[in-house]
């Protein structure tokens, strides 16, 4: 079975192809850590994630690195209103990062390179572009000579006109160009910086990632994906930087983006303020919807976030805990991946289809009869949910802490009154509970197995 691609940089879909199927590579772009990560910053680490996970059931090894970018000037601008070292800041928020996207069920990467401990890197591959004729040094400062690399642009497929309006740079006098980018700026002593050929300083945050990724993966990588805001510039600066350092090498073969999310119909970012903080929103939800949510669209498409979205999520989790519920009697066998939901993902993520037979199966499975056919369709159940990263607690954890805001337990010990008042042919009060439950969205289904609810 073939895995398909879109390929950002060709705009075509592509079957993925390893340089060295013995050593898969694969680089996501992490977090700035001076304040907790939104919901949008997930998207990729979820998708991304589980796009390692793919690649790992088909090759025997995968290097995947995300970075934690622990030196920028938001970091720096943090650290100097609360009156607090650098480290303070990035050592908090890294650490949430990191808590927080393993309660969304990312497997850590391989790597996770730090850009503090890459300096020497950083400083290597600045000189290596220098001696080429590719950047300059300027009262401090050096800078990337856009002018000396002729497919700048091919990513972003902008023109030079828009690539300037869109790069965030100050236009200062030392640039030879206007759009030239700073690759090593100088600290002040009140800064964090480090020692240099040119001066006492600290890196650009495009360099920053380029350095890592050839530290940890090598000079040609397979796969760099990241939002699609990222395109442009750090994307396409990276491609600049990274071919011109090593040679006019390709520096990513595959460049995969992922679509942002929009919180009442404007993108979500934390500038404009409209975010929803990933930390806020484990204590509101259960991880596993906010989880399935993330995937519950094409990771190239936008996604509009809203509570209606997160609800949508909890309801089908609740059925497909709700089948092994029911199904807690079927005997444990080896869990299996569905040829169907391989299929979908292998079909550049198709993630609403592999939900979509996820949910199928579980019709299946409520419907299915004989002790073989239903130990097979609880495999595909368990083993198709395991690739996603869902349907892994025990359904009872799962309906005590993932139901939303509704009290579970209080709604069981009402069912257990209503079976025990049916007991009793106090008909009368088993109805009353029906149709309270009914009033507040519960809805009761009698099953071979007894009753279960559900929401609506």
């Amino acid at each position: 079975m073939e895995l398909r691609l879109f390929n950002s940089l060709t705009r075509e879909f592509e079957v993925f192809t390893p340089q060295d199927p013995n050593r898969v590579t694969m680089y996501v772009c992490g977090p700035t850590v001076y304040n907790y990560v939104h919901i949008g910053n997930a998207r990729p680490y979820v998708v991304f994630g589980l796009l390692a996970e793919l690649l790992r059931r088909r090759y025997p090894k995968v290097v995947y690195a995300r970075n934690i970018t622990d030196v920028d000037d938001k970091i720096n601008q943090a650290a100097a209103e609360q009156g607090v070292d650098i480290s303070e800041i990035t050592g908090k928020y890294a650490r949430a990062f990191h808590e927080d996207m393993a309660r969304l069920g990312i497997k850590p990467p391989d790597v996770s390179p730090h850009a503090t401990a890459h300096i020497p890197h950083i400083i290597a591959m600045i000189e290596r572009l220098i001696e080429s004729g590719h950047a300059y040094a300027a009262e401090g400062h050096v800078l990337f000579s856009v002018a000396s690399f002729p497919g700048y642009g091919r990513l972003s497929r902008r023109d030079p006109e828009e690539m300037l309006a869109g790069a965030r740079v100050e236009v200062a006098p030392y640039k030879r160009d206007p759009g030239d980018f700073v690759l090593w700026k100088p600290s002040t002593g009140n800064l964090p910086g480090w020692d240099s050929p040119w001066g006492r300083g600290r890196p650009g945050w495009h360099i920053e990632c380029s350095a890592m990724a050839e530290a940890h993966l090598g000079t040609t990588i397979d796969i760099h994906a990241g939002g699609v805001d990222l395109q442009f510039p750090h994307h396409e600066n990276e491609i600049a930087q990274s071919t011109c350092a090593h040679g006019g090498q390709v520096f990513a073969r595959y460049w995969l983006h992922n679509g942002l999310l929009n919180f009442d119909g404007a993108k979500m970012s934390k500038s404009i303020g409209n975010v929803a903080r990933v930390h806020e929103l484990l204590e509101k939800h259960p991880p596993e919807a906010l989880r399935y949510a993330l995937l519950s669209a094409q990771y190239r498409q936008p996604l509009e976030w809203s509570d209606g979205l997160i609800e949508q999520s909890v309801r089908t989790l609740d059925r497909l805990y709700g089948t092994l519920r029911d199904l807690a009697d079927v005997p444990v066998i080896e869990p299996m991946v569905p040829l169907a939901i391989e299929a979908a993902l292998c079909d550049d993520l198709n993630t609403p289809a592999a939900l979509a037979e996820l949910s199928r199966i579980a019709g299946e499975a409520r419907k299915a009869e004989g002790p073989i056919a239903r130990a097979n369709l609880k495999a595909e159940l368990v083993g198709g949910g395991a690739l996603l990263g869902l349907l892994q607690q025990d359904p009872a954890d799962w309906f005590r802490r993932g139901g939303g805001s509704d009290d579970d337990a209080r709604i069981q010990a009402l069912v257990d009154e209503r079976n025990a008042a049916k007991a009793a042919r106090d008909f009368a009060r088993a109805d009353a509970i029906r149709n309270q439950l009914a009033a507040e969205g519960i809805l009761l289904e009698d099953t071979p197995q007894g009753v279960r609810w559900r929401r609506a």
